[in-house]
């Protein structure tokens, strides 16, 4: 479908809407396409995880068609931890059933719940997986929930542009802000992924010399519902504080009796 205004200004940039988060993505034509869906809705925060091709990468100009800005300011990550560090709240697409606890949503009941939050000032995310294999389930575990989009049971393939699109098109499709969230007495501010991540490298450094995890074999398996918990739990920066000084008084007691 072709229609574009050249007398309007395009609404999309950095700080405009979820970031999409593209996880190791195969082609740079697809990287492409999913820039010229965001720009359609009005995002322009594409952060990419180990594109397969490597960034820039020419290749993705002629399928983004006009969206060239928001691929030239594309950032590039090593991981998806790094990816979403400075993120508040961070869903995972994905279709496959997972083995851990998550809350799933629609995607219009995500883009609902992202602009409720972004009303209260939190920066939100959507993790996108690979063309072939989606999201691992190490990436999957760093989202507050996962994002399902209702389609024909039997055949639930997208692919990354299709479901870009749809995504995008339902956070522009519910722009009315909603009241923001209610904070805390203390009023500290929701935690970032990156500060999660932090307490949860501290908690299993200190689980690792404690001898917690007793087989290699399970301790994957352990570390993603621990996080898994701590992600439940939608910390504030002061609790994640908290929680660390918790870890340092029992490691140092602990030495301390040895």
């Amino acid at each position: 479908m072709a229609g574009t205004d050249s007398s309007q200004r395009p609404t999309g940039d950095a700080g405009s809407g979820p970031a999409v988060v593209l996880v190791a993505p195969q082609l740079a034509e697809n990287v492409g396409a999913a820039a010229r869906a965001m720009l359609n809705c009005g995002l322009g925060d594409l952060r990419l995880v180990r594109p397969r091709d490597g960034w820039p990468n020419l290749a993705a100009y002629p399928m983004a068609s006009g969206a060239g800005a928001v691929l030239d300011a594309a950032r590039v990550y090593a991981s998806a931890e790094e990816a979403v560090a400075d993120l508040h709240f961070v869903l995972a697409t994905t279709a496959r059933r997972r083995d851990m606890a998550k809350s799933e949503l629609t995607a219009a009941a995500a883009a609902r719940e992202i602009r409720r939050r972004e009303a209260g000032g939190e920066r939100c995310g959507v993790l996108f997986g690979r063309e072939r294999i989606g999201l691992t389930n190490d990436e999957v575990v760093l989202a507050d929930a996962v994002l399902t989009i209702p389609l024909e049971p039997s055949f639930l393939s997208l692919n990354l542009a299709q479901a870009v699109l749809l995504v995008a098109y339902e956070w522009l499709r519910a722009s009315a802000p909603a009241p923001p969230p209610a904070r805390t007495a203390s009023g500290s501010r929701p935690a970032t992924k990156g500060e999660l991540v932090g307490l949860f490298e501290h908690l299993e450094a200190a689980l690792d010399d404690a001898g917690f995890f007793r087989t290699p074999e399970m301790r994957p398996a352990q570390v993603r519902n621990l996080r898994n918990v701590f992600q439940r739990a939608e910390l504030t920066e002061q609790e994640v504080r908290t929680f660390h000084g918790i870890v340092t008084m029992l490691v140092g007691r602990r030495k301390d009796q040895l």
